[in-house]
């Protein structure tokens, strides 16, 4: 665990739809359609009703989140950010991969939300090499939280050791 400003910074191995917290992020498609991974997982365990309110949301852009009903999970919220595909990292992916880490916490903020759990996004079909991606996601949180204390817990729920010893890496040289 890690402290930045007053948020709590946790890596953790486990499974996302288990997390007590006020939101969740999924690793969303651009068209917030369900799908496989932990997108597929979320989808499942919450129930129908946050595949109501994706629908109604209208897909959201690569880079950007949105924020719907937690429906059966523990965490009273969802927050569908769409991470970039890697196509070898010239084509503005870590520009991109940064604003769904920072777009999911200034929905959080906009929501009143105090804890948010995170899965590595972009790191699985998408492609985004895991220790580069690690390093984006704790640089853009840690950034962000040294401005926003309003947010008490970003805890990274990763579900491979390999993810966890990235991160966890990562964590050594960014936090």
């Amino acid at each position: 665990m890690w402290t930045v400003n007053q948020t709590r910074i946790e890596i953790i191995q486990g499974d996302i739809t288990k997390e007590h917290v006020d939101a969740i992020v999924n690793a969303a498609n651009a068209r917030l359609a369900g799908g496989g991974g932990v997108d597929g997982a979320i989808h499942r365990a919450g129930g129908p009703a946050i595949m109501a309110e994706c629908r109604a949301l209208g897909g959201c852009d690569t880079g950007d989140a949105k924020i719907t009903t937690g429906g059966n999970l523990p965490a009273k919220h969802v927050i569908h950010a769409v991470g970039p595909v890697y196509y070898g990292g010239a084509q503005g992916e870590a520009k991109l991969l940064a604003s769904c880490y920072r777009r999911s916490l200034e929905v959080a903020v906009e929501s009143r939300l105090k804890s948010v759990a995170f899965a590595a996004i972009s790191c699985g079909i998408y492609g985004y090499p895991i220790s580069d991606a690690a390093r984006i996601a704790l640089s853009t949180v840690k950034t962000f939280v040294e401005s926003h204390p309003q947010i008490e817990l970003v805890r990274f729920v990763l579900f491979s050791d390999d993810v966890l010893k990235a991160f966890s890496a990562a964590a050594g040289d960014v936090l």
